[in-house]
Order: C-alpha cells, then structure tokens, then sequence
C-alpha cells in the first residue's frame, strides 16, 4: 500500500442526536374484529372515553404508548421517535406483531428542534 493516500473525515455533528422513524402498517384481515384493530390503536395513541351519567358526561383520557413518548408525526402511520425512547415502542409493535408490519429507520437529526417545532404547529 506504499504510495497510497487514505482520505478520511471525521465530523462532529453538534445538535444532531440518533432518532428512528417508524413506519407501521395494519392489514384488517390480520385482526379478529374492527375492534381488537381499534384496541391496537387505542394502545399506541391514547384514546378519550365519554360516560355518561345522571345529566352529565365524564369524559376521561386513556393513555398510550406515545403520550409517555416524545415523537413527532411525519404522515399516517409514520412517525419518529429520540432513539432513547425506542424501545417501548418496539416492545408495543412485538405484542402485535403477528397484527402488523412494521419497520424503522435510524437517522441523524436535530430531534428537539423538530418536536418543538411540531408542538408549536399543534398548539
């Protein structure tokens, strides 16, 4: 290898931290009912429930998986999440894997800027 010049770059990457977007699919015929397809969804984004009462409504929040995690959408069963909170997505999508398919995709980017910038557009 005498002769022979490597050119090699290192770049520092400030701001920019590992996040993944998720890309997700369900097939209608993969679940038993409209409703175990309706608890897989309600399970992944939170759902309100209204009960009525004596001349009133409650209404009450459900929690899912990505009301404890930061995420931004980018489009209909697309999303990304810091690749810190990963994981539980991951965990969500194995119980209903045989359900679904689903996929994800590392990538570099300025993830609080974008989720700010999300949070400002939803407001």
């Amino acid at each position: 290898m005498a002769g022979m010049v490597l050119d090699m770059r290192i770049e520092i990457r400030r701001g920019k931290t590992s996040a993944v977007i998720i890309s997700f699919d369900t097939h209608s015929q993969n679940f038993e009912s409209a409703s175990e397809r309706n608890k897989f969804f309600h399970g992944l984004y939170g759902w309100e429930q209204t009960v009525p009462g004596n001349s009133r409504v409650y209404k009450y929040w459900r929690s899912g998986v990505l009301d404890d995690v930061p995420h931004v959408k980018i489009s209909d069963s697309v999303f990304a999440v810091a690749m810190e909170n990963m994981k539980k997505v991951e965990e969500y999508f194995q119980e209903w894997d045989d359900k679904i398919e689903w996929e994800m995709y590392e990538v570099m980017m300025e993830f609080d800027k974008l989720l700010n910038k999300n949070r400002k557009i939803s407001e």
